[in-house]
């Protein structure tokens, strides 16, 4: 681990984590990798086949195989925040969405991106690239802040943060207005809508438009699935119903042996207890037995489909010869979601729909902790959390004689690195103005020798979502849960699921993290959640 006095030294640098290919000005006629960042929603740690999942994910599973997996990759564990954080390299307070698309008075909380950043789209379209982006926005509600004015040429997908797979405006909120649009407008969904597909064939289609220009392109696939409601086809269902019925204690206890196998885990990982508000699985009626297993076997069918949809994408990659040109990054916005479909806060039909079977396409559910459990194995707690559960996502860089094949690393990394590491294959500077506007200096720091097996240091990585903290710093991770308000202190190399809390034996280490993140959310605009003022309007 890094002397903690150079690392806080480091954080108070305002890292640009650009290469010094960068600061020269690259020919935008030069051969340049066409880039494809390819983002899950609310997919948990172990949820794809190459993290230890029996989902069928081949597509996933061949980029795992041909290119580098990061065992400890980490987001900002919730979907506002980390797609803020990953489009920008800055953390998700500095851009304007310390929270979620609620606005707020506080600059740092206003619920969309601000005019102090750039997105990955606008960097690299200054550079020369083309800019497409299909799915799910969710940083900027209103028709100003949509994908087409932060830089992406081509944008189809949702606006907002959910919505049935089959009906995607439909509300399921009160007084709520979802909306799919297509560039610049409003775009109504046709029959036999199912979103994952349609996100996935205009990416094909925006892939295919792009030939016809002599540029490479930035490709953000942004699928919605698996974030609830649990919805998926029948052909894929039937591939799952049924494999869920020997209980969640045995199905985690398969995933971390098979993490383990894998290299994704250490052989001491231990398994965390199971959720307190579980029951045991005997104890549950023949009845809610078989609502779990389908609810699995649909969000089992959801990652299913998913992968069929990048599979399409990487099949017309190679039919335009674009394969062996193109790196792809995979991974999650957050850990699974435990989240449940109850409340005033939704619709009475949607209520209504909760109570119908998962397998039904008229139905509205969530997988709720139950299958959260399974899906974050072997962590503990879920999206909205700092622990593991809610920042680990599995990661994957493919490029094809450009990366090692079947590299496993577990250096630490985050999303805000991804702006620069895309910067740094394009050969395109990171802009210090855009439009008379000042731009605030990039958090992360570029992947690219890390991916090409050149030395690579990680930096200190900080996190904070609703009164929910963290710093990761080497080993060493100091974490706190908002209803506690009290720090843990984990040795993230031998406790990976965070279970031998070593705070009290080391209360200077404690002092030290503690600085650190102090330091950086003073700098990053961070409020207490308890003083934020009360959302002013927009959405979740």
């Amino acid at each position: 681990m890094k002397n903690i006095s150079t690392t806080i030294a480091i954080a108070l640098m305002g890292i640009t984590g650009l290469t010094s290919a960068q600061s020269k000005k690259t020919s935008i006629t030069a051969k340049r990798p066409n880039i494809i960042i390819i983002l899950a929603d609310d997919m948990g740690y172990s949820d794809i086949g190459c993290f230890g999942s029996d989902t069928q994910t081949p597509n996933i599973d061949a980029m795992a195989k041909g290119g580098l997996r990061m065992t400890q990759f980490y987001n900002a564990s919730r979907c506002c925040p980390t797609r803020a954080s990953l489009l920008t390299g800055l953390y998700q307070h500095q851009v304007g969405v310390g929270d979620m698309m609620n606005t707020r008075a506080e600059a740092a909380y206003q619920g969309y991106l601000n005019q102090n950043c750039v997105t990955i789209a606008e960097a690299l379209k200054l550079g020369g690239y083309n800019t497409l982006m299909a799915g799910k926005w969710h940083v900027g509600q209103a028709p100003e802040h949509w994908p087409v004015k932060r830089g992406f040429d081509h944008y189809f997908g949702l606006i907002d943060g959910a919505s049935s797979y089959f009906t995607p405006t439909m509300p399921y909120r009160p007084k709520q207005k979802l909306t799919i649009a297509l560039d610049d407008k409003e775009f109504t969904p046709g029959p036999n809508w199912y979103s994952t597909d349609e996100y996935g064939k205009y990416a094909v289609k925006f892939i295919e438009q792009n030939q016809k220009t002599t540029k490479p392109f930035f490709l953000y696939m942004a699928f919605t699935s698996p974030h609830w409601p649990v919805q998926a086809l029948p052909q894929d269902i039937a591939k799952y119903k049924g494999k869920y019925m020997k209980g969640w204690d045995k199905l985690r206890e398969e995933r971390l042996a098979r993490q383990k196998a894998l290299g994704i885990l250490p052989q001491n990982t231990q398994l965390s207890p199971r959720d307190k508000s579980i029951p045991e699985w005997n104890s549950l009626t023949p009845e809610e037995k078989e609502r779990f297993d389908t609810k699995m076997a649909v969000y089992a069918a959801m990652v299913d489909r998913m992968d069929q949809n990048i599979g399409k994408i990487r099949a017309r990659l190679k039919q335009l010869h674009q394969d062996k040109n193109t790196i792809i990054m995979f991974l999650s916005d957050n850990g699974a979601s435990s989240e449940s479909i109850k409340g005033p806060g939704f619709t009475p039909e949607v209520l209504a729909a909760n109570n119908k079977p998962a397998s039904d396409p008229t139905s509205f559910t969530a997988y709720e902790t139950w299958g959260a459990n399974v899906s974050n194995t072997p962590f503990k707690l879920y999206k909205h959390w700092e622990y593991e559960g809610g920042t680990a996502t599995p990661f994957i860089a493919y490029y094809p004689g450009k990366i090692k094949a079947g590299v496993l690393n577990s250096k630490p990394a985050h999303i805000t690195d991804l702006m620069a590491t895309c910067l740094d294959y394009a050969g395109v500077a990171y802009p210090k103005t855009y439009h008379g506007n000042t731009i605030t200096p990039t958090e992360g720091i570029s992947l690219k020798p890390l991916f090409t097996g050149h030395k690579w240091n990680s930096i200190p990585l900080f996190f904070e979502h609703e009164g929910n903290r963290a710093v990761r710093v080497g080993d060493w991770k100091l974490v706190s849960q908002k209803n506690e308000n009290k720090w843990e202190l984990y040795n993230i190399a031998t406790d990976r699921a965070e279970q031998n809390d070593l705070s009290a034996q080391n209360p200077d280490k404690v002092k030290q993290l503690e600085a650190l993140y102090n330091q950086w959310a003073t700098r990053a605009g961070v409020i207490s959640f308890e003083k934020l003022g009360r959302p002013l309007g927009g959405g979740e």
